[in-house]
């Protein structure tokens, strides 16, 4: 950690191993057979890591396409220098549909409505507006119903404003082995893709496996495959980390600004939920709190690394700074006095020595999952590339 560039404004950040990224995608595209594409999810900054640096980073590794949820997260993209086909998973209001084709973003489409008011603007712009088409197969979130898909391209096809890149469906169960549900939406899929290729339209590209989809179902890579947690060294469930070895690319950290050592019987924090219970306990406080993607439901309920050392979180996690305790009499010797002190780096996910709290663990105390912990260590920490 003495080779990190720590921000100079504030006392935590997180860190973000690039070599990981890039060992992850590879894994990933080393699933996939030649011609098959790999569509990378950089959605929400990517799951946390920051979109733009991982994006590239991908792209050296395999990535021959990227997924975002936004306008603005396309518009970040290639303001950033990407130059990848980018697919928004979903529609975006019709006012955005000119902000679609100034920056090459390609929309999912599943309505009429949205079609041809991007189709018009792309004529308006001499353009052609290039989309994917969605598949409701099961999931019911967006999409087309499969019985209605060759209907609704007859519906827009003439539109000369229009070009279909690519068919594409959501899995909500790929992840569980042997699942009906799963089955059902594959077949589903699949008789959508055939219908549509009877009919005379061209599907483009074919996706639906998504992560574990990717891992545990290559019958259905099809022509890409869209992968998204595992690139940043995250199981999206158990099923999957049997099949592939994945390195966490995420560090959150910060350093400790204060230091005390409160008398027997003090309260910790708002509430004073916890109360100090014998001589020699210190507490220290840490720059990071809830507004910045610590759950406040993990208060007096998790751990943090200090000097390769776990120590326990105690008191209610405030909105900006929380507070853990140290028994001195206990703790390893990492100090000289075998105190925590003012600026020592604390690590609130990520590996200190031998060490590691994983964002499993966390999801775990919370009842989430990894997805939701990476994502939530928002944008008011600095990111610090690896």
């Amino acid at each position: 950690m003495a080779s990190v560039v720590y921000p100079e404004r504030r006392w935590a950040w997180v860190e973000v191993d690039l070599n990981a990224i890039r060992k992850n995608t590879r894994a990933f595209k080393s699933l996939l057979s030649r011609g098959t594409k790999m569509m990378c999810a950089v959605k929400a900054d990517a799951y946390g890591h920051g979109a733009v640096e991982c994006a590239k980073a991908m792209a050296t590794s395999g990535a021959d396409q990227f997924a975002v949820a936004t306008v603005d997260e396309g518009i970040e993209l290639r303001e950033g220098g990407v130059t990848q086909p980018i697919l928004m998973l979903n529609e975006s209001p019709v006012e955005s549909v000119a902000a679609l084709l100034e920056y090459d973003i390609m929309p999912a489409i599943y309505t009429t409505d949205f079609a041809f008011a991007y189709g018009e603007q792309a004529v308006r712009m001499d353009k052609v507006g290039k989309y994917h088409l969605a598949v409701d197969t099961g999931m019911t979130r967006i999409g087309v119903l499969p019985e209605e898909a060759v209907e609704f391209r007859h519906s827009i096809d003439f539109h000369r404003g229009l070009e279909c890149a690519g068919t594409f469906t959501h899995f909500a169960t790929a992840d569980v082995i042997g699942d009906w549900d799963f089955k059902q939406q594959a077949k589903r899929f699949e008789d959508t893709v055939c219908a549509l290729r009877d009919a005379g339209f061209d599907p483009g590209l074919a996706h639906c496996d998504n992560t574990p989809g990717t891992v545990l179902h290559p019958e259905f890579h099809y022509d890409m495959c869209r992968v998204g947690i595992g690139l940043y060294g995250l199981q999206p469930a158990d099923t999957t980390a049997p099949r592939i070895q994945l390195t966490p690319a995420m560090s959150v950290r910060a350093r400790v600004t204060r230091v005390i050592n409160p008398a027997v019987g003090e309260g910790v924090g708002y509430g004073l939920t916890y109360r100090v219970p014998k001589p020699n306990i210190q507490i220290a406080t840490v720059p990071v709190g809830y507004a910045d993607g610590l759950a406040r439901t993990l208060s007096n309920n998790m751990d943090v690394i200090v000097g390769g050392v776990r120590a326990r979180q105690v008191g209610r996690i405030c909105m900006d700074q929380f507070m853990f305790a140290v028994d001195v009499n206990n703790i390893r010797a990492y100090h000289p006095a075998e105190r925590v002190e003012r600026g020592d780096v604390v690590t609130i996910i990520g590996r200190d020595g031998d060490e590691e709290i994983t964002a499993d663990e966390m999801a775990e105390r919370r009842g989430t999952i990894n997805y939701e912990v990476v994502c939530n260590f928002s944008q008011r920490l600095d990111r610090v590339f690896v």
